[in-house]
């Protein structure tokens, strides 16, 4: 099927951020990223739609696709499997980025499939989740300083399709050439409420991206995404897993540091969305205006 770029515009003009289900075209939201919402728009249901609206300009919009673009090559040049996606500009209300990425089905998703597999298959298939993130940091070694690639890679954000791992979690092009990032932290906290941007400038936003670049905080995030799903059951095998495939010049991880960094980033991220909750009250109910981003309910961790 064609894609029709004025379903989006269609869309934009028409959209209730707060109950997307109501808007002109009904939005089905099928997740959220740190800084997008993911849903998908009749009739193009193949398709998710990650929805970025974080742009002042229309330059801004068109700089970071060209950062996505260079982020996605590269990822794909390291190794890694990525669906098929492209990039629509919309300037209507506001400048928003969407990120049109093949759908996979939901049976297809990693962290479903902690739930459908035996101990064993998920094992096996954390392995391999492990061995496609050391693939992003041979190729950063192998091209430092020139080019060095971050990677979230937390189990929601793969697929496991026809025994092939595809890593969808691209939106946020995190990368370094000689040294220096590409992206404008400052873009990341634009669905944070302002007076409060300078508390996550100073202790949180540094920390958040530089683990990104480190495989060993990597390794550790993946394991301690296993208390939110739920799999506790699995964290000592896969520690030991994470350990083996770890290189030999980084120390090992630990169930202690696990659970530590589980607690933390548990605070981070409650934080991150107690602050946008209330700053879309604030917004809708105080100011009388419209709230651009698409929140979360409550999420289980």
């Amino acid at each position: 099927m064609k894609f029709s770029e004025d379903i989006l515009r269609q869309f934009e003009s028409g959209l209730d951020p707060q109950y997307p289900e109501r808007s002109v075209i009904p939005a089905t939201v099928v997740g959220f990223g740190e800084i997008s919402s993911i849903f998908k728009v009749n009739p193009y249901n193949e398709w998710v739609f990650k929805r970025m609206p974080l742009f002042d300009k229309e330059e801004e919009a068109l700089h970071y696709s060209e950062s996505y673009k260079f982020y996605t090559s590269e990822l794909k040049k390291a190794g890694l499997l990525l669906p098929k996606d492209f990039i629509r500009i919309v300037n209507s209300k506001k400048v928003v980025l969407y990120i049109a990425q093949e759908a996979f089905e939901k049976a297809d998703l990693c962290q479903n499939k902690l739930h459908s597999f035996s101990n064993d298959k998920v094992l096996k298939m954390l392995e391999k989740i492990f061995l496609e993130i050391r693939k992003v940091f041979l190729f950063n070694d192998k091209n430092y300083p020139e080019t060095m690639l971050s990677i979230d890679g937390q189990i929601s954000n793969w697929a496991l399709k026809e025994d092939q791992l595809y890593y969808f979690d691209t939106s946020t092009p995190l990368f370094k050439i000689k040294d220096e990032e590409q992206l404008d932290p400052e873009l990341l906290l634009n669905s944070t409420p302002k007076a409060l941007r300078w508390i996550i400038r100073k202790f949180f936003l540094q920390e958040v991206m530089d683990r990104y670049y480190d495989i060993r905080l990597v390794f550790i995030d993946v394991i301690a995404n296993l208390h939110k799903e739920q799999k506790p059951d699995l964290i000592a095998e896969t520690i030991k897993l994470a350990n083996k495939i770890l290189p030999d010049n980084f120390e090992a991880i630990t169930r202690k540091e696990i659970d530590k960094y589980y607690v933390e980033d548990k605070f981070i991220w409650q934080l991150f969305l107690s602050l946008r909750r209330m700053d879309r009250w604030i917004t809708t109910k105080l100011m009388n205006q419209t709230y651009e981003f698409i929140l979360p309910g409550k999420i289980k961790r």
